[in-house]
């Protein structure tokens, strides 16, 4: 059964799909669907049905074929809509040979004997992991395409038993509600959610610091530059607001007369919300955490005016940095394998500010590698030129 190719145009952007709840479960399909959804043109391995991303699913089905390997079973997986194949691996008990069983008069007392029990024990694992045509099966793991045709990797395998059909008709019933409730209502993830226009913002304000090469900023310098993302929304400008928000009062007093009345209604809707500056300032200060929470940007003294630096083009930590890993590295403790990351991390915050995260630090050593100030002799850690 070939699936239809996904639409580039309609897709959601990958940047979007963790907010949907059924990206990260295991979506419990008929196998049709799981044959017929679309593949994304952005990441390989996730799919769509009705536009929610799916890369791992959850099957419940007869086995309608087998086949084995010394690794692996193949199994065909029949859910009464269509046939699947899983690839399931096998366990380390399925790969390992079963231990010799000793004389019984060997035991102890009372005719138990340790070794022929666990023989035992592992042939009933072996059994309910290896099927045979005709038994039940529920399949749980991520979905792939194997030279042209869909099959699923099994993370979890096992055989049900189910001599009374219980678990089927509890499957049966429960699908078609998961499908009215969940499946069959698209997900609406618009272009211009939040999600997206964060992180708009913090490109935009990361592109405009690269570009004017600047070093240290306030809040207020950088926040023009989000003022596209706000006024392409369908709000008010601040200066419009700013302007009939004081003048409405007056204006409409006597010379409204009884029409201010039905006209009121209408013109109050747009304050009921946040004005466009609050979401301007709202937007930039979400922006600059998230700069800062990427290592981008770091604050040496938290006060109440807003200093923001940006880390790689701080001469300042640029030489704290550096001092830490020269004068440590004499050290015999590091002379031969050199600092460690989360000491240089503790040392920089001790002599310099306690502000500096890890993402900030890992860009300046990366900043200082480069220009080779520092060498890495092994991972995560650094010796002084």
């Amino acid at each position: 059964m070939q699936a239809a190719a996904m639409d580039p145009a309609e897709e959601p952007p990958s940047i979007l799909w963790g907010l949907d709840p059924l990206f990260s479960a295991f979506v419990r399909l008929y196998v049709r669907d799981i044959l017929q959804m679309a593949e994304s043109t952005q990441v390989p391995g996730i799919y769509f049905y009705n536009l929610h991303p799916v890369y791992k699913v959850d099957v419940l089905g007869t086995v309608v074929y087998k086949r084995e390997r010394d690794d692996f079973f193949c199994y065909g997986v029949d859910d009464g809509t269509a046939v699947i194949n899983c690839l399931c691996w096998k366990s380390d008990e399925l790969k390992t040979e079963d231990p010799p069983v000793a004389d019984s008069s060997r035991g102890a007392p009372g005719g138990f004997n340790l070794l022929k029990e666990l023989k035992e024990l592992r042939r009933t694992q072996q059994e309910h992991h290896r099927l045979e045509i005709g038994e039940l099966v529920r399949v749980r793991g991520k979905v792939k395409t194997s030279r042209h045709q869909r099959e699923i990797t099994a993370s979890i395998y096992y055989k049900v038993n189910d001599p009374v059909m219980s678990e089927q008709i509890s499957w049966m019933m429960e699908l078609p509600q998961l499908y009215r409730e969940f499946y069959d209502k698209r997900l609406q993830l618009e272009p211009d959610a939040v999600g997206n226009s964060l992180h708009r913002a913090k490109n935009m304000i990361k592109d405009f610091l690269e570009k004017k090469s600047v070093s240290r900023f306030r809040p207020h310098d950088v926040q023009d530059v989000l003022l596209p993302l706000i006024s392409a929304q369908p709000h008010s400008s601040p200066a419009d607001q700013e302007v009939a928000g004081p003048s409405a009062g007056p204006s409409a007093g006597p010379s409204a007369g009884p029409s201010a009345g039905p006209s009121a209604g209408p013109s109050a809707g747009p304050s009921a919300g946040p004005s466009a500056g609050q979401q301007l300032r709202q937007l930039l200060k979400e922006a600059l955490q998230v700069l800062q929470d990427d290592g981008f940007v770091y604050r040496r003294v938290k006060s109440q005016d807003e200093v923001f630096l940006v880390t790689t083009r701080d001469k300042d930590l640029l030489m704290a940095v550096q001092d830490v890993i020269r004068e440590d590295s004499k050290r015999e403790k590091y002379a031969e394998k050199g600092c460690h990351v989360l000491h240089i991390l503790s040392a920089v915050r001790q002599r310099f500010s306690l502000n500096v995260s890890r993402a900030a630090l890992e860009l300046v050593l990366s900043s200082l590698e480069c220009s080779s100030d520092i060498i890495s002799p092994s991972d995560q850690h650094y010796i002084a030129v």
